[in-house]
């Protein structure tokens, strides 16, 4: 279901740009805007694993730098049908983890000493097999994918504001395109923001699945939730979508923007899942 439902608001994500690109009257400028934001996207694709890894400090460690961790992640990347990832570890108190990379081939799995600390085994295993899932899902693609039809409607919003609606230039055109400048870019944010909380369900679905113990997610779930309300962290908020769960502490209002389902909905949906075994 959370497949179908990535792909339904991929759906609309790319139809929203078609219309948009339509209204602004001609193919080519909706074909600039697109190879523009394709080209700022491909770089982060295949360059933002070791932009983000380096940004958080994060060290690579071998079987015999951490046997016990190393061999967790090894049988779950096993149970999951995937390559061995790298794996690194992050020198912070912060509760988190996150997987990146740009397919199952290339990929790292990071640990924060944090999560390792207040996470017994069962429920490290089960945070790890969510970030696996994310992997062998190829959710990194998926993200910049919608990353880049995003960027491309925020740009076409912004072209139809500066050189005029469909080439109209009255006072109606102008009231269009102000409006357009203003509501696209919210719009698609609001479908990029609903496709990575699609995905982040289907990866919780996928660790109960690799782990068999949807009940071990939901316990360290609680327990990172609780973490973040206790210690929010300083991190960058472009990099918050990537962490198991979200380390920045919003609002109510903020929580439309967020990249992660609640903890409510993450629990149902494990709960969920559990029952389909």
């Amino acid at each position: 279901m959370n497949f179908f439902k990535t792909f339904f608001l991929m759906g609309i994500l790319t139809a929203l740009f078609v219309f948009i690109g339509d209204l602004i009257g001609g193919q080519a400028g909706m074909i600039y805007a697109f190879l523009f934001a394709l080209l700022m996207n491909f770089f982060s694709y295949w360059f933002s694993d070791k932009i983000v890894l380096a940004m958080y400090g994060a060290k690579p460690i071998k079987r015999e730098d951490s046997p016990e961790i190393y061999s967790m992640i090894e049988r779950l990347t096993i149970n999951a049908g995937i390559p061995m990832p790298k794996v690194y570890i992050i020198n912070n108190r912060m509760a988190n983890a996150f997987a990146t990379g740009r397919n199952p081939e290339h990929s790292a799995v990071a640990l924060t000493t944090g999560i390792i600390d207040i996470l017994d085994k069962r429920e490290l295993e089960a945070v790890i097999a969510h970030e696996l899932s994310h992997i062998k899902h190829y959710d990194i693609l998926t993200g910049t994918i919608a990353a880049t039809f995003a960027g491309a409607i925020t740009m076409l919003a912004r072209m139809a504001f500066f050189f005029g609606f469909g080439g109209r230039d009255d006072d109606r055109g102008g009231l269009a395109s102000l409006l357009l400048l203003i509501l696209a870019p919210i719009a698609a944010l609001l479908i990029q923001l609903a496709i990575s909380r699609s995905r982040e369900y289907a990866a919780d679905t996928g660790s109960a699945k690799i782990t068999g113990r949807p009940q071990d997610l939901i316990s360290a779930l609680e327990k990172l939730h609780q973490s973040v309300k206790a210690r929010p962290a300083n991190i960058e908020p472009s990099t918050a979508h990537m962490f198991i769960v979200n380390p920045l502490k919003g609002d109510f209002f903020a929580s439309l923007f967020s990249t992660h389902p609640t903890l409510k909905q993450r629990i149902e949906n494990l709960k969920k899942s559990g029952n389909s075994f």
